[in-house]
C-alpha cells in the first residue's frame, strides 16, 4: 500500500514578480496538486492550475485558467493518454506526442516530474544530462508548444536545468520540490504532513 505524503510550497516567482502556492501529495510514484499564482509583471494576472500524474510522475492532465490582464479569461486543459499522444482542448497534438510531462511556465512545481521520476535529486554526484520532451505552456497567453529540456544531476540535490540558450543550477528537496531555482523563483515555505 502506497501512504499519501501531502505538501505545501509557496515560492517568490523572480521572473514574474509574483508568488505561487501549490498543494498536493505523493502517492507512491505518482502525484496530484492545485495551485495558484499571482504575477505583476505582464499583468497583473492570477493563474489557477490543477496537476495529476500517473506511475512514473507522468502526467495525466492539466488544467489552467488565467484571469487578467485586464478583463481577459483563458483556460487550457492538456491530456496525455496511456499511448503518449497529447490532447489541448480537445484536439490532438502529434507535436507533442512521445513527451511525459507537461511544464507550466513560471511553475516551479512541474520540474518535480522529471527529477522524482529519475531520482535526480538524490544522485550523489554529479551524471550526465537526460534530454526531455515537454509540452511547455506559456503564460499568461496559454499557448502550448513542444520544448526540449535537460536535466543534469550535480549532486546534493542540485540539478542544471537548461533549455534553449537559457540554464540554471535549481536546488530540489529530499522530496523533488524546487528549493532555488535562480533566475525563476525562490521556495518561501512549505509543509509537509
Amino acid at each position: 500500500m502506497n501512504d499519501l505524503v501531502r505538501f505545501t510550497r509557496t515560492w517568490r516567482v523572480s521572473a514574474s514578480r509574483g508568488y505561487d502556492t501549490a498543494w498536493g501529495g505523493f502517492t507512491g510514484d505518482a502525484m496530484h496538486a492545485r495551485g495558484r499564482a499571482m504575477a505583476l509583471e505582464g499583468g497583473p494576472y492570477w493563474v489557477a492550475y490543477e496537476l495529476r500524474t500517473g506511475p512514473g510522475h507522468v502526467t495525466r492532465s492539466l488544467h489552467v485558467r488565467v484571469d487578467g490582464p485586464g478583463d481577459a479569461v483563458r483556460e487550457t486543459e492538456l491530456l496525455r493518454d496511456a499511448e503518449g499522444r497529447w490532447t489541448v482542448d480537445g484536439r490532438e497534438r502529434p507535436d507533442l506526442d512521445g513527451a511525459a510531462d507537461c511544464d507550466l511556465g513560471l511553475c516551479p512545481l512541474t520540474n518535480t516530474m522529471p527529477v522524482r521520476r529519475h531520482g535526480l535529486h538524490l544522485a550523489g554526484a554529479a551524471g550526465p544530462g537526460r534530454r526531455f520532451l515537454m509540452a511547455w505552456v506559456s503564460v499568461p497567453d496559454l499557448a502550448v508548444v513542444p520544448s526540449e529540456q535537460t536535466y543534469a544531476p550535480l549532486g546534493g540535490g542540485r540539478v542544471r536545468y537548461s533549455s534553449g540558450s537559457f540554464g540554471s543550477d535549481v536546488v530540489f528537496d529530499g522530496d523533488g520540490l524546487v528549493l532555488d531555482y535562480p533566475g525563476l523563483a525562490t521556495g518561501l515555505a512549505d509543509s509537509g504532513t
